[in-house]
């Protein structure tokens, strides 16, 4: 049964908090990985992120529900380039807060290459809202350069492109069970991503992060792979089985204010006038591209039921992760 057979639009106290909650776990997940930043290079880091978050989760959730190319192809997209993408840009001086913020813009980049693989035709609304979550980017762009680098930033919009593709991808899979698939999905960018690390940031290095490990950078791992990744996708998964998406994405839009929030809170990190104003315009923008309905030229190939990967933002029609989140995600 689809979700919106399974329960009414609004939601109940309890739902209403989890929903919430989800939203800021993936929002001070920017916050925590900053953090974990300062203890491991990016690669490494994320390749930790999800061998935590696979093992021994990948034990209990049962036998991949989907087909291994969707599983291989999610992982590779989302979990090593989405998430290599932005730890680096990240560690190469891209704000937590921002970050979360700039991240949203894979609602864009999700409905362009629906557009493009699945046939999905944007509306006017869609496309005024893609049009207004650019000039957000615009605007932030303008911040950025004034205040850090541009490369970070520019590593960022390539991870919310790789988040938009694997949108597409989990979308086409359409798996059952979220929190099956992502566990599984953690399995794919372990090894690619640890090897990726050694050529480039050095074993030595990497040995040196891991010899000088202790509880901040043990504790970082744990909430970026088991509370964001586990019980966030987890979740978001299990209340998209029991409301229509377009009543659960929607709180997806809170996960840059308590981004940029946890940011300024923990990090100290200021937000300017043109960050602000950027925030407005990404927000509204990612809204109304995000919830706005589709037109589909071609007939439907599914009726996924799990969202992106995270923190997602979806479209009514198609539940979203990350962020992937990512990222997801954004998550992450």
């Amino acid at each position: 049964m689809r979700p919106s057979q399974l329960a009414p639009s609004h939601l109940a106290p309890s739902h209403l908090v989890l929903a919430v909650l989800v939203a800021a776990v993936w929002g001070v997940n920017f916050t925590v990985v900053e953090i974990g930043l300062g203890h491991f290079p990016p690669l490494l880091f994320s390749a930790l992120r999800f061998l935590v978050a696979a093992l021994p989760a990948v034990f209990f959730v049962g036998r991949p529900k989907v087909a291994w190319k969707w599983i291989v192809a999610v992982g590779l997209v989302l979990g090593m380039a989405k998430f290599g993408l932005l730890f680096t840009g990240m560690a190469s001086g891209m704000p937590a807060g921002l970050s979360s913020l700039v991240l949203q813009i894979q609602s864009v980049f999700t409905a362009a290459i629906a557009f493009v693989a699945l046939g999905e035709r944007p509306t006017r609304v869609r496309l005024l809202g893609m049009g207004v979550a650019l000039a957000g980017i615009g605007v932030a762009a303008v911040d950025e350069g004034a205040s850090g680098p541009l490369g970070a930033f520019a590593l960022v919009i390539a991870a919310a492109v790789c988040w938009g593709a694997s949108n597409v991808l989990t979308r086409k899979a359409s798996p059952p069970d979220a929190l099956n698939f992502m566990v599984w999905v953690s399995t794919v960018p372990v090894l690619p991503l640890l090897a990726l690390s050694l050529l480039t940031e050095g074993p030595a290095r990497d040995l040196a992060a891991l010899r000088a490990l202790d509880w901040q950078g043990a504790g970082t791992v744990v909430y970026v792979a088991w509370v964001t990744t586990v019980f966030g996708f987890g979740a978001w998964g299990w209340l998209l089985h029991r409301h229509p998406a377009s009543t659960v994405a929607p709180f997806s839009l809170l996960v840059p204010v308590f981004g940029m929030t946890s940011a300024a809170v923990f990090l100290d990190e200021s937000v300017s006038g043109l960050r602000w104003c950027a925030a407005a315009l990404l927000v509204g923008g990612v809204a109304l591209t995000s919830l706005a309905p589709t037109r589909r030229t071609v007939p439907p190939t599914g009726s996924p039921t799990v969202p992106p990967s995270v923190p997602p933002v979806a479209p009514p029609r198609v539940p979203p992760v990350v962020h992937t989140n990512d990222a997801a995600p954004a998550e992450l």
